[in-house]
């Protein structure tokens, strides 16, 4: 091919912030703006499949129906919104939802499951003392993140993070929820594959073929909303009369029971299962939980920043993130969530498929929570969307922030094999490593640590099933070890570029994007 002698071969320039955004962390749209309203109802959509997914989880083991099921729910998104709006406005000040996570949901299941509840024959009494026991242990985790985080202890581990060793940490926040994405769309290929068809078409081709802004904007409701009126008209022709009950539980939009276990409306209040009670087993196993949460949320946070068009999170913010991350499951453990709380990474997708990165909006999403936790016919009625859908949505949410841990590889030299190896081997043990143990599960029944105390067998099976966590440690460690001595090899990993996001004070666009309101941030060290 001909190239034209003026013709110059530049790179693509390394971006502090990421281009392309129309609403950035704190270039909020006005509170009666209609569009701000839609879009938080989206954040609210998306966050509501992993909760209804959690719920539909653990409350069987607990010996609850639907009944205690739509109340859990109910109780999970009064919590999500408290604990969203702290963090938006005390923590991180990033636009991220926080919300129920998956890493919770082993050390939920032992509990369910140990032999002290099954003495209570009445399910529903079951249910209760099994959630006290959840509550106790959710409240003892919360002092780990909140310990590490106003003690600052977390702001020196971060410190240790480089753009090569935050990759895996990122990208994996994505690819290690990939059971949940397409595996959970293919339990109902026909309405699973409709709307992640509508989604990529609308939210990726036709900005392309129609310039205009709020189709792909309002992509996830365009596309849930037609898929869904869909799925009725087959639930209502008698499509699934004769399937089994898998497939009908899966594809029918009147087979999760939310509606009719739901109350019109109930306010939830703290300690409502009653007196939490610890066992000190229980406790260690949600320590676990609360850790792995909390690496992974460092993750969500990075990318959030990324897609809120803000620059790298000083550590002393993310300490400080950290911090009331831990104060948000000190309330799930006061309300009975039954599980614990992360900063949600389908909300984080939203942001990049949106291209809105404002604060206000996730705000906004939070008052959506309390409404419809409150109002409880009608967030069931929302939260009835079949999993399927959901799981569709996630292929391309998850998607995205994969993509922003595979977006830090700018800021690193890819022609050197010191970073070749890194990256390379940090991603394949987070990977590797989880598959093995859930594996072991699989075929044993158990993990592969078999030492005389079954609470540290779980720990280790919820440290090591988590591949952010896996891949975070392995790339931060070998980052730290491997020629480190040598200041030109230091520059491979991209540690330069984040050296002036390092300490609070050093850019001022730290504290245009993260500074406390009313003053508060004199009251939290930056250093």
């Amino acid at each position: 091919m001909a190239v034209l002698k003026d013709e110059k071969f530049v790179p693509h320039p390394v971006k502090d912030q990421f281009p392309g955004v129309e609403f950035c962390v704190n270039s909020n749209p006005p509170v009666g703006y209609t569009e701000a309203v839609i879009l938080a109802f989206q954040h609210y959509l998306v966050m509501l499949g992993t909760t209804v997914l959690i719920a539909s989880i653990i409350v069987p083991p607990m010996g609850g129906s639907h009944v205690e099921k739509a109340y859990l729910i109910q109780t999970m998104l009064f919590v999500s919104g408290v604990n969203t709006l702290l963090q938006t406005w005390f923590g991180t000040r990033l636009p991220v939802v926080i919300g129920g996570s998956f890493r919770f949901v082993v050390p939920m299941l032992y509990v369910a499951l140990q032999h002290r509840y099954s003495y209570y024959l009445d399910p529903v009494n079951r249910f209760h003392h099994t959630m006290r026991g959840m509550q106790g242990a959710l409240m003892i985790s919360s002092l780990l993140p909140i310990i590490l985080g106003f003690l600052g202890i977390w702001r020196i581990v971060v410190r240790f993070l480089s753009p090569l060793s935050a990759v895996p940490l990122v990208t994996l926040v994505g690819v290690g929820l990939y059971a949940q994405g397409f595996p959970l769309l293919a339990e109902c290929i026909e309405i699973g594959l409709p709307e992640l068809i509508l989604l990529v078409l609308f939210s990726q081709y036709v900005p392309y073929w129609w310039k205009s802004k709020w189709i792909d904007r309002f992509a996830v409701l365009i596309s849930v909303s037609t898929v869904w009126a869909y799925a009725s008209l087959l639930t209502a022709a008698g499509a699934y009369k004769n399937r089994p009950p898998n497939t009908q539980f899966s594809c029918r939009v009147d087979r999760s029971g939310l509606v009719s276990g739901a109350s019109w409306i109930k306010f939830p209040y703290p300690f409502q299962w009653g007196q939490p009670t610890v066992h000190a087993g229980d406790a260690f196993v949600m320590l676990a939980a609360a850790f792995v949460s909390l690496i992974e949320s460092t993750g969500t946070f990075i990318a959030a920043a990324r897609y809120g068009s803000a620059t790298h999170v000083p550590s002393s913010v993310l300490s400080r993130g950290a911090a009331w991350l831990g104060i948000g499951i000190l309330m799930d453990g006061i309300w009975g969530t039954g599980t614990g709380s992360t900063a949600s990474v389908e909300n984080v997708g939203l942001l990049a498929v949106t291209k809105v990165g404002s604060r206000r909006v996730v705000q906004m999403s939070a008052g959506f929570m309390f409404l419809f936790s409150i109002l409880g016919k009608f967030g069931a009625i929302v939260a009835s969307i079949p999993l399927p859908i959901i799981g569709a949505l996630y292929c391309v949410l998850f998607a995205y922030m994969s993509s922003a841990g595979l977006g830090l590889l700018q800021y690193c030299n890819l022609n050197s094999y010191r970073t070749k190896f890194i990256l390379g081997f940090s991603l394949f043990m987070g990977l590797s490593v989880p598959q093995y143990f859930n594996n072991y599960v699989i075929t044993t029944g158990s993990g592969p640590v078999r030492s005389r105390s079954t609470w540290f067998n779980e720990l280790m099976l919820v440290i090591f099933t988590s591949p952010p966590t896996v891949a975070g440690i392995v790339g931060m460690f070998l980052d730290r070890t491997l020629g480190y001595n040598d200041k030109d090899v230091r520059k491979d990993g991209g540690r330069h570029w984040w050296g002036k996001f390092k300490y609070y004070e050093r850019d001022a666009r730290s504290a245009e994007f993260y500074a406390l309101p009313y003053g508060l941030s004199k009251y939290f060290p930056s250093v």
